[in-house]
C-alpha cells in the first residue's frame, strides 16, 4: 500500500518535472520573443529620442534665427529708417528745384515711417553700386522704382511688387523714327547698371544699335535733347512724367520691349523689417491712403499692392 502510494508520488513528481521541462522549453521560446520585442521597443525609443532631439535642434535654430533678425528693432530703436535712392529718378524719387528729395516713393515711404513711428532719412546713392551700400549697412533699403529681376531677387530680400512699369523708347518729337525697327544703327542712351540696360542688350534690337550708357535717365534725356544720342530706353513712368509734368517735347514709340514690376529691396537677412513695411503697405492700400498718393502723382491708383 505504501509502496503503491510512493510509486504514485514518484510518478506525479516525474510528470510534474516533464511539465516543468516542457514549460521551460515553451518559456524559453517565449523569452526569445520578448527579447526581440524588447529590442524593437528600445530601437523605437532611440529613434523617437533622436527625432525629438533633431526637432529641438531645428526649433532652436529657428528661434536663434528669429532672435538674430533685429532689423526691425534696430530701426525702431534708432528712430530712423534710411532709404537709398538715385535722386534723379522722376517721379519716383528725385531732387527738386528747392534741393529737396521728393517723389511718389518718397511720399509712400514717409507715410510708412509715420505709421512705424520713425523718421525717414533719404540717402542719395550711386545706382550702379546700390547693393554694396545696402549690404554695408549704409542704408536700410533701396526704394526708388527698382525693377524686379532674377539677379536682384537673388541678391536682396524683395518686397511684393507695388507697381507695373513698361520699358519704352523715347525720341525727340521732331524725330522721323516712328517705331522700334527704325532704331537700327542708332545711338541709344540708357542708364548704366539698370535693368533697362540688361533688357536692351539682351534683345534682338540690342545687336543692331550702339548703346550709350549714362549715369542717370535725366542725363540720357539731356544728351538726346543735345542730339548726342538718337533715343533713350527707359521706364514708361519716367518718360510719361517728363512729357506730361515737365512739358518735354518727346514722343514714346508705340512698341517697347517688355513690362517690369517695381519692388523694395532689403538685405537678405532683414525679414522682420521687410515684413513690417509690407504689412503697412497693405494697410495703406486697404484704407485708401496708397491710392490717394498715387492719384496725386499719376492721376489714378496704379499701384498693385494687395
Amino acid at each position: 500500500m505504501k509502496k503503491s502510494t510512493f510509486t504514485r508520488i514518484l510518478t506525479a513528481i516525474a510528470a510534474a518535472s516533464m511539465l516543468s521541462f516542457t514549460g521551460c522549453n515553451g518559456g524559453e521560446s517565449s523569452t526569445v520573443t520578448e527579447s526581440d520585442s524588447s529590442s524593437e521597443v528600445t530601437e523605437a525609443t532611440d529613434a523617437t529620442e533622436a527625432t525629438e532631439e533633431a526637432t529641438e535642434e531645428v526649433t532652436e535654430e529657428v528661434t536663434e534665427a528669429a532672435d538674430a533678425d533685429q532689423s526691425l528693432q534696430k530701426v525702431l530703436d534708432s528712430g530712423k529708417f534710411i532709404l537709398g535712392l538715385d535722386a534723379t529718378f522722376k517721379p519716383m524719387g528725385y531732387t527738386n528745384e528747392n534741393d529737396e528729395i521728393v517723389g511718389f516713393d518718397i511720399d509712400v515711404a514717409e507715410e510708412v515711417c509715420t505709421r512705424m513711428g520713425v523718421e525717414l532719412v533719404k540717402e542719395g546713392i550711386n545706382w550702379e553700386t546700390k547693393e554694396q551700400d545696402l549690404n554695408a549697412g549704409r542704408i536700410d533699403c533701396i526704394w526708388n522704382g527698382m525693377s524686379v529681376s532674377p539677379s536682384r531677387a537673388e541678391e536682396m530680400n524683395l518686397s511684393e511688387p507695388y507697381m507695373t512699369n513698361a520699358m519704352v523708347f523715347v525720341v525727340p518729337a521732331s524725330s522721323d523714327v516712328e517705331n522700334m525697327d527704325q532704331l537700327a544703327d542708332k545711338i541709344i542712351g540708357v542708364q548704366n547698371g539698370s535693368t533697362a540696360e540688361e533688357i536692351l542688350m539682351a534683345s534682338e534690337i540690342g545687336s543692331t544699335i550702339t548703346e550709350q550708357p549714362m549715369a542717370t535717365n535725366i542725363e540720357a534725356l539731356q544728351q538726346m535733347e543735345l542730339g548726342l544720342v538718337d533715343a533713350v530706353f527707359l521706364d514708361s513712368i519716367v518718360a510719361n512724367y517728363e512729357i506730361t509734368s515737365a512739358g518735354k517735347d518727346y514722343k514714346v514709340l508705340p512698341d517697347g520691349l517688355e513690362e517690369e514690376e517695381y519692388a523694395i529691396g532689403f538685405r537678405k537677412a532683414d525679414q522682420a523689417l521687410r515684413d513690417e513695411v509690407q504689412k503697412i503697405l497693405s494697410e495703406m492700400k486697404a484704407d485708401g491712403k496708397l491710392g490717394e498718393i498715387s492719384t496725386e502723382w499719376f492721376g489714378s491708383d496704379i499701384t498693385t499692392v494687395k
